[in-house]
């Protein structure tokens, strides 16, 4: 494993959000998107320094980029789309129908612009939620009995699905139909162990290596999904680290979001940062994301 050599991680930004999630840089405006899962999005512009909050009254379970006046997020009850200039929503579907007490979560958009997206049970009921993929137009489910659906990335060849399931502690990966969309021949890629708690938020590196935020471990990890071996480690202030993504004009800065909530009272005093915005240039960049369309 590469030992960690003159990384350092600031915060990217003062604010202390309840549970930062599901950062996505948009590399066509220099902005990175991303959310507090407690009801807001937010668009970062390094650049200027500014973050600018969109205020929402239901849980964000994941945004990803459109258009420059417009995202697609998915909340609580279903996917919609967002104007950025006028805050309005606009609902698009709801694949999995309002199973009671159900939320979607983490998603990403396939080479196709197709959202994978999935839900979880607000009380993580296991084996209660559902993983689908949605074209703009139609939806399908593509796995049942899913705990926690997190961390939707894709190789380099988009030949390969890598996905977590997050009490699993694994990453598992899938062949990928890039023309059809659909999925097949799950196994399991990368075993995460116990002190490294469990698998969270993923993105891809453009040498193909996959990256992990690690929940309740304070740290991101980098890996070979071919062969599953632990690559790398960077320590995090935060316990719960929930996402990460490049970004960056050059793609070579790895943003990292993190929680406040569910901390442990006997540790919250070692993580004062936790909550925040963390960058990093961890010596590799990522790739440039996916947009949502819509057929």
């Amino acid at each position: 494993m590469k030992e960690e050599q003159s990384i350092t991680v600031t915060a990217a930004l003062p604010l202390v959000t309840r549970v930062g999630e599901g950062p996505i840089w948009d590399y066509k405006y220099n902005r990175l998107l991303w959310i507090d899962t407690q009801g807001s999005v937010f668009i970062h512009t390094p650049s200027d320094g500014k973050n600018r909050e969109i205020k929402i009254d239901k849980l964000v379970g994941t945004v990803v980029p459109y258009t420059q006046d417009t995202v697609v997020v998915a909340l609580e009850d279903g996917i919609y789309k967002l104007n950025l200039e006028t805050e309005q929503l606009t609902f698009l579907a709801a694949p999995e129908g309002g199973i009671a007490g159900n939320k979607y979560n983490d998603g990403k958009c396939d080479s196709q612009g197709r959202l994978w997206v999935g839900t979880m049970d607000k009380d993580c009921t296991p084996k209660k939620a559902n993983f689908f993929v949605f074209d703009g137009k139609n939806s399908q489910k593509v796995l049942s009995e899913v705990s926690i659906s997190n961390g939707v990335a894709w190789s380099l060849d988009n030949k390969k699905m890598y996905y977590q399931d997050t009490p699993l502690r694994t990453v598992s990966v899938f062949d990928f139909d890039e023309e059809n969309g659909t999925i097949s021949n799950r196994k399991e890629a990368i075993q995460i162990p116990e002190n490294m708690g469990t698998p969270d938020g993923n993105t891809i590196d453009a040498e193909g290596m996959l990256w992990v935020a690690n929940w309740e471990a304070a740290c991101v990890t980098r890996w070979n999904p071919k062969t599953g071996e632990l690559l790398q480690k960077i320590d995090i202030p935060a316990l719960n680290v929930s996402a990460l993504a490049f970004g960056g004009e050059n793609l070579d800065e790895l943003y990292i979001t993190t929680a406040s909530y569910y901390m442990p009272e006997d540790k919250a005093h070692l993580y004062p940062e936790a909550g925040k915005l963390f960058v990093v240039k961890p010596g590799v960049k990522g790739i440039k994301c996916n947009y949502m369309k819509f057929n």
